[in-house]
């Protein structure tokens, strides 16, 4: 079982950076790949960025290709998500994920998944 926090969500205004973390527990973390997705309101929840194990691959929607990056330090048992450039249209509950194995875009094939942490871009 792996338990999943996520922090460093908040109000920012466009043009703005927020910095993501996501503190893992329990499993053995660098054998996970490791996604961020996010969750509008009344939108489905959709597939950000995604990680290796090693993190020597890196995977990211067109959206935020560019002005997001995600990174990882398994010492830590934590990935990042750093966003830069924020836009209104990033507001959206964020969620971290692992999953067993290769990296997948699809929010079904993730085995656990943290809380969420709010992020709020201001026009």
């Amino acid at each position: 079982q792996v338990l999943l926090v996520e922090s460093g969500g908040g109000l920012v205004q466009a043009g703005g950076s927020l910095r993501l973390s996501c503190a893992a527990s329990g499993g053995t973390f660098s054998t996970y790949a490791m996604g961020w997705f996010r969750q509008a309101p009344g939108k489905e929840r959709e597939f950000v960025a995604a990680i290796n194990w090693s993190g020597g691959s890196t995977y990211y929607a067109d959206s935020v290709k560019g002005r997001f990056t995600i990174s990882r330090d398994n010492a830590k048992k934590t990935v990042y998500l750093q966003m830069n450039s924020l836009k209104p249209e990033d507001t959206a509950v964020y969620y971290c994920a692992a999953r067993r194995g290769v990296v997948r875009g699809s929010a079904n094939e993730y085995d656990y998944w943290g809380q969420g942490t709010q992020v709020t871009v201001s026009s």
